[in-house]
């Protein structure tokens, strides 16, 4: 990660999301592919409740890197109730790139229990047991038997 890019996150950490948003736009016209600048605008835009923008900002950071699983995951959020089935699918490519991201198979599997697809969630909420055992609390209760260690 360049110097730049490190700069704007210690702004946004800072909750200075103009200033960041500054050095990301910055970034972006020296490196128009840079997926950590996108990502972190997307951030920025989803704080402001701009989601339009903000789906169209990890958009940018995923042709960037279809496999980059901060924006997989953060988009999906957002799609959540809006569009499940894309939700699912942003969240099925993060699954398969980390296997072992309890929080994403966790995720992964209450999407696809709304969805009443229920074999599916079940394998997910499996992996997410499997990676994590603290998680098991978190599994719907008429999953938790089956997934339990």
């Amino acid at each position: 990660m360049n110097e730049a890019v490190q700069s704007a996150l210690r702004l946004q950490t800072r909750q200075d999301f103009l200033g960041a948003a500054e050095v990301y736009h910055r970034v972006l016209e020296a490196d128009p592919k840079n997926k950590q600048a996108w990502y972190g605008i997307g951030l920025i835009d989803q704080g402001y409740g701009r989601t339009a923008e903000a789906r169209k900002d990890f958009d940018k950071a995923l042709e960037a890197d279809p496999r980059f699983t901060s924006a997989l995951y953060s988009e999906s959020f957002m799609l959540r109730s809006s569009d499940p089935d894309r939700a699912i699918e942003l969240l099925g490519r993060a699954a398969t790139i980390q296997p072992k991201a309890a929080s994403v198979q966790l995720q992964l599997g209450q999407l696809l229990a709304e969805q009443n697809r229920d074999d599916e969630a079940e394998r997910a909420f499996r992996r997410a047991v499997a990676a994590d055992d603290r998680l098991l609390p978190q599994v719907p209760e008429d999953f938790r038997d089956a997934v339990r260690p």
